[in-house]
């Protein structure tokens, strides 16, 4: 439909959309980390007027300064949004009644008992209500199970005695961000698009349209929420099928990795995935429980997913047991041995630390007796967790440091980690990223996990 003439003159839509479709709309968005930020940067490059709301106010002290807080970005991409004169950095929420579109980025973790956690969606929601006027639209992009935006966020807003469709309207836009991926952009992503009516589908269709090159229309945000929901359980239940095989194949002394490689040569029918540490980052190791919990909602228990959760959650013990296998081959026990883990990010060259397998690995190390240190070019502290409390620091990468550990555990395989040098001055190295595999000749012995 087209919203220009399927809307009254002067109303709440029509003038909106006018906004939007000349660019000269002021789009608010809460939440400025690894979605929030590269969202808002696409957006103002095309024209937006851009609010970035955040309760940290170190990160508003630091776009303020132009300085980047999350490091794989750099500075230089952060002052290309922040020195913008159509960009204001701000913890107040009444600003949130200058914007003509608001767009949530929050977190929606798990619960203690892998439930559903939306109470970010839900405050930034509740705040959202309270300045709410006529003519904005609210489009929520985290990750989350069907029907949340209908049934969960749509009766807040609808507190503010407007009417949805009406005076305001409501859509689904799921993240794809990839943090690190070099060579891709926020406005490289196809983007996917439901709104809980025409006219709200329509307005954010044509909203997204103006800074993404691809923007797919779908037909409820229902159907937005499910397709998200489904690229993440897909990956995770491929991953959790090569973790198990890794470990059948490891006692069948194959070698999973060449195993992958041979089957990707076949040109159909097949992707290639790869066996880890387990699953780190904000998506693969939550959304599958998002879904599960929703499906026992409806009846119906989904175990083909709750197994993949099971076999994926148990990779780090995994490690730690191939680790003390390892260390008992070299006649030392775990208790007092010496292990340098090499990577806490969840994945390589980047300094997300979300959900990092590198957390558990290293407290059941710990727990059963090991002195563990940690190397990361791009974590130089470990930082907080809600689950894990390490009080670690990244130490050098020297021959000294290598020679100096019983065992090298690469979790994380960094570009800038010279695995040359591990090699040649390790004794041990456990490897779960077959990151040793190019380096030719090392002294050290190899154990892939």
């Amino acid at each position: 439909m087209s919203i220009t003439t399927d809307v009254k003159p002067g109303s709440p839509a029509s003038v909106l959309a006018d906004r939007i479709g000349q660019s000269t709309a002021t789009v608010a968005v809460i939440g400025m980390g690894y979605v929030g930020f590269p969202l808002a940067r696409a957006l103002h490059e095309v024209g937006y007027r851009i609010i970035g709301f955040d309760v940290d106010s170190r990160k508003i002290e630091m776009m303020d300064r132009g300085e980047s807080y999350l490091g794989h970005f750099g500075d230089e991409f952060f002052r290309s949004l922040t020195e913008g004169e159509r960009f204001t950095a701000t913890s107040d929420p009444s600003t949130l009644a200058d914007a003509d579109v608001i767009v949530l980025c929050v977190p929606t973790p798990l619960g203690d008992h892998q439930e559903p956690d939306l109470s970010y969606v839900l405050e930034s929601t509740r705040m959202v209500s309270k300045w709410l006027r006529a003519g904005q639209l609210v489009v929520l992009e985290s990750t989350t199970y069907p029907g949340t935006t209908r049934e969960e966020m749509l009766p807040i807003l609808n507190e503010s005695g407007l009417t949805c469709g009406e005076d305001f309207f409501v859509a689904f836009s799921p993240e794809r961000e990839d943090p690190g991926r070099a060579g891709v952009t926020t406005a490289q992503i196809p983007k996917l698009v439901g709104g809980l009516d025409p006219v709200s589908t329509s307005l954010a269709v044509t909203f997204y349209s103006n800074a993404i090159a691809q923007v797919h229309e779908v037909s409820s945000a229902e159907i937005a929420e499910a397709a998200k929901i489904l690229e993440n359980v897909y990956r995770a239940v491929n991953i959790a099928l090569v973790n198990e095989l890794k470990v059948v194949f490891d006692k069948l002394d194959i070698d999973v990795w060449e195993v992958v490689d041979a089957a990707a040569t076949k040109p159909f029918g097949f992707q290639a995935f790869y066996p880890g540490p387990g699953l780190g980052g904000h998506c693969i190791p939550i959304d599958p429980f998002y879904l599960a919990w929703r499906a026992k909602q409806a009846g119906y228990p989904t175990r083909f997913i709750e197994l993949a959760g099971e076999i994926n959650s148990a990779m780090p013990a995994t490690v730690v047991d191939r680790v003390a296998d390892a260390l008992n081959d070299d006649g030392k026990a775990m208790n007092g041995a010496s292990v340098m883990v090499s990577g806490i990010a969840y994945k390589a060259d980047i300094d997300d630390i979300r959900e990092t397998p590198a957390a558990p690995i290293i407290e059941m190390l710990q727990e059963n007796g090991a002195k563990v240190c940690y190397h990361d070019p791009h974590c130089p502290v470990f930082p907080e967790m809600k689950k894990h409390d390490l009080d670690l620091k990244s130490i050098d990468l020297t021959p000294e440091s290598i020679s100096s550990m019983d065992c090298i555990l690469i979790v994380t395989d960094h570009a800038a980690v010279d695995y040359a040098m591990i090699g040649e001055h390790a004794k041990l190295v456990v490897d779960t990223r077959n990151a040793m595999a190019s380096i030719e000749g090392p002294k050290a012995r190899i154990i892939k996990a």
